[in-house]
C-alpha cells in the first residue's frame, strides 16, 4: 500500500508543534535542526500545503497545519494506546471474550449459552446489547468475537459472517397471580381473554407466536410490545399482561418472581444461534459454546 506521506515526517512535525518550535523539537528528538525542519518540509510538500507560517521569532501553525496537528493528535494517542494495549494483551493471564447478545435472547438462554465460558478463570467475558445489525458488522471488524442471536444473519455479500444454529427451546406462558385468576378459560383459550405481552415484530419468535394464535382460533388483546425479553418479563411481573418465555427461565420466573404458568406452546420455538466470522472455528472458546446440545 503507498502511503500518502511519510508517518515519520507527521511525527517531527507533531514534536515542533508541541514543543513550540524547531529548534526545542530537534533536542527532544536528539537531532539537528536542518534535519528536523527538512522533515516537516517533506511532508508539507507531500501534503501540497504549508502548515507552519514564520510570525516574529515564532512558528505558527496556518488552518491547514491545525487541522493536520488535530489528526497528528488523534493518531499519535492512538499509538500509546496501542502500546498500553499490546502490552496488557501479552502480559495478562486471562483472555478476552467479547460476545454480541441480541435484546430478544431471554437471560436464562443467554446464561445458559455462556456457561460453559462463564466457568473458565483464564476468561475475561464481556458482553454487548445492540443493534443487530451494528453487531454483525462489529464482528466483521473483529470488535465482537461471536454473536449470539435469535435469528440467523442475512446473506450480505459485504460482511463475511457465518451461522451455527445452536438448538431451539419451546415457550411457555405466563402472567401474574392476580391475572391468573380473573379467568376461568383452561389454556390456551385463557390467553383470549387476558392481556398479552408480545415480542415486536421485527423479532423471529412474533410470526411463530401469532401462527399458533391463529391456530388456536385466539384474537388476542395485546397492550405491550417489546424488544427485550427482560424487560417484558419485568412488566408481566408487575400485572400488565401475560407474555411467552422459555422453559429455561421457568425457575426464575414462578420461583424468583412468584408468576404462575398458565400453560406451554410446545409448536412454538425459540431458536438460538452462534454468528462467527470464521466458517472454519479455530476459537477454541467458540469451539466450547458450539459444542452443547439445546433442543
Amino acid at each position: 500500500m503507498n502511503l500518502p506521506f511519510n508517518y515519520r515526517h507527521l511525527h517531527y512535525f507533531w514534536v515542533v508543534v508541541k514543543e513550540g518550535g524547531i529548534a526545542r523539537a530537534a533536542e527532544r528528538l536528539g537531532m539537528a535542526v536542518q534535519t528536523v525542519s527538512s522533515q516537516v518540509g517533506d511532508l508539507e510538500r507531500s501534503l501540497g500545503f504549508t502548515l507552519l507560517k514564520s510570525s516574529g521569532r515564532r512558528l505558527e501553525l496556518t488552518e491547514a497545519g491545525k487541522e493536520a496537528f488535530r489528526h497528528a493528535e488523534a493518531i499519535f494517542q492512538l499509538g500509546a494506546e496501542l502500546q498500553g494495549a499490546v502490552r496488557q494483551a501479552a502480559t495478562s493471564a486471562t483472555r478476552k471474550f467479547a460476545v454480541g447478545i441480541t435484546d430478544g435472547l431471554p437471560k436464562a438462554a443467554v446464561l445458559r449459552l455462556l456457561e460453559p465460558i462463564s466457568r473458565m478463570d483464564s476468561v475475561h467475558l464481556q458482553a454487548w446489547e445492540y443493534g443487530f445489525d451494528d453487531m454483525l458488522a462489529a464482528l466483521a471488524l473483529h470488535r465482537l468475537d461471536l454473536v449470539l442471536a435469535d435469528r440467523p444473519a442475512p446473506h450480505n455479500a459485504n460482511l463475511k459472517v457465518f451461522n451455527h444454529r445452536l438448538g431451539a427451546a419451546s415457550i411457555e406462558w405466563y402472567a401474574a397471580p392476580a391475572l391468573h385468576t380473573g379467568t376461568a378459560l383452561p389454556f390456551p383459550h385463557s390467553l383470549g381473554e387476558l392481556p398479552l405481552l408480545l415480542p415486536t415484530h421485527d423479532m423471529a419468535l412474533r410470526t411463530r407466536i401469532d401462527q399458533w394464535l391463529d391456530a388456536q382460533k385466539l384474537r388476542p388483546r395485546v397492550v405491550g410490545e417489546f424488544a427485550d425479553s427482560g424487560l417484558m418479563a419485568t412488566f408481566g411481573a408487575h400485572g400488565m399482561g401475560a407474555f411467552p418465555a422459555t422453559g429455561w427461565s421457568r425457575d426464575d420466573l414462578t420461583r424468583g418472581r412468584g408468576l404462575v404458568l398458565l400453560g406451554a406452546s410446545p409448536d412454538v420455538l425459540e431458536q438460538f444461534y452462534a454468528i462467527s466470522a470464521e466458517r472454519k472455528i479455530q476459537n477454541p472458546l467458540i469451539q466450547e459454546i458450539l459444542a452443547q446440545q439445546f433442543d
